[in-house]
């Protein structure tokens, strides 16, 4: 074979690899998945190294930055890349910032947290915000309401609970519970026993759908194919709550959600009651912010939140998801870009991303 054609082999061959249009748009994104080294120079770059993109037939592809030193290539001193990542840092304070927060009798200010991350707090608060999915007040408020669950359910008295779960007065404890609880703390110390929930199952191209609100909001989007099962899933969440069956009033918000199922662009625009772990919600709200007819892997949605070693947990996240379409767990696909694992089943996520895709 000629020379110039082993060349133009070399370079289609790359130009094929997946991995070369990330070089080519310089994406950090993918600054956590490969490096790239180049025959020519010697040197070896994260994928957003802002050198001039080199000729595809001089490029190799490396999963580590070690496999890249072994082949003999040195690191590249524009992009550093044998230094953490500007993403990598900031995961690194915002996980630290976590950690104060969790740790704290009382809830961190913005201001101490964001001097002990060495950023202002306008900085901070957006680095937050980027790796978590939550602002510093929503994650805090998220870790407390574990705390809070928690607590209720082994402390000898609310009282207890209040004090075990970091409040210092009983007035702030009841004033931010009911709205993070749903109910009363005696009520879900009780097991919800008084609490109502109003639910109705209607039907749509995907099959039956069970729709269920609470005080808060939207607490449940159930999709299947017999509606008693709905029921009882929607009985087993909430054991000792009382369910009780919509009117028309409530029917209407059923159709505005069908809807919704049949036609992703018009929106839906519903309160939710989103009740869930600290990691879980920063997993709904990463999903959250994916737009329709696009998709991201779980590695993505475990970079985007600070957390690149959770795709596992990202996936059991996705798995607890009770609120399908309005949290659209069904944009999350595997790196090669296969449809598998949803909790609804295969083909109704094949349906949905159809019709997201259409527009």
């Amino acid at each position: 074979m000629a020379m110039s054609e082993k060349i133009t082999d070399a370079a289609t061959a790359t130009e094929r690899d997946p991995r070369w249009a990330s070089v080519v748009a310089r994406s950090t994104h993918a600054d956590a998945g490969f490096f790239y080294s180049v025959r020519t120079t010697g040197v070896y770059c994260r994928p957003s190294c802002s050198a001039r993109v080199p000729r595809p037939e001089n490029v190799r592809f490396h999963d580590t930055r070690g496999a890249a030193e072994a082949a003999g290539f040195r690191p590249c001193k524009r992009c550093k890349p044998d230094q953490p990542t500007l993403l990598e840092q900031h995961a690194a304070r915002v996980t630290e910032a976590c950690r104060l927060i969790e740790s704290s009798p009382r809830v961190p200010t913005l201001e101490e947290l964001a001097a002990r991350a060495g950023l202002s707090t306008f900085h901070f608060h957006r680095v937050f915000k980027a790796v978590t999915g939550l602002t510093p007040r929503a994650y805090a408020a998220a870790r407390r309401g574990e705390r809070v669950r928690r607590e209720l359910g082994r402390s000898p008295s609310v009282t207890a609970a209040i004090y075990q779960s970091g409040y210092s007065s009983n007035s702030r404890f009841y004033d931010q519970t009911e709205r993070m609880l749903g109910m009363t703390p005696r009520d879900y110390r009780a097991g919800g026993a008084n609490a109502e929930i109003r639910f109705a199952v209607g039907e749509c191209s995907l099959g039956s759908i069970l729709v269920a609100m609470s005080e808060l909001g939207v607490c449940a989007i159930l999709l299947g194919d017999d509606p008693d099962a709905l029921a009882r899933n929607l009985q087993d969440r909430f054991p000792r709550a009382t369910l009780v069956g919509g009117d028309k009033d409530f029917e209407h918000l059923v159709a505005r959600v069908v809807g919704f199922v049949e036609a992703p662009g018009l929106g839906l625009d519903l309160p939710l009651d989103v009740r869930g772990t600290a990691f879980q919600q920063r997993v709904w709200q990463a999903l959250r912010d994916i737009p329709a007819g696009a998709t991201a892997s779980y590695t993505e949605i475990a970079r985007r939140i600070g957390a690149p070693r959770s795709a596992r947990a990202v996936a059991q996240a996705c798995a607890a998801n009770p609120l399908a379409v309005a949290i659209p767990c069904h944009r999350v696909v595997r790196n090669d870009g296969d449809v598998s694992g949803y909790r609804w089943g295969v083909e109704r996520k094949r349906a949905l991303l159809r019709r997201e895709a259409l527009g």
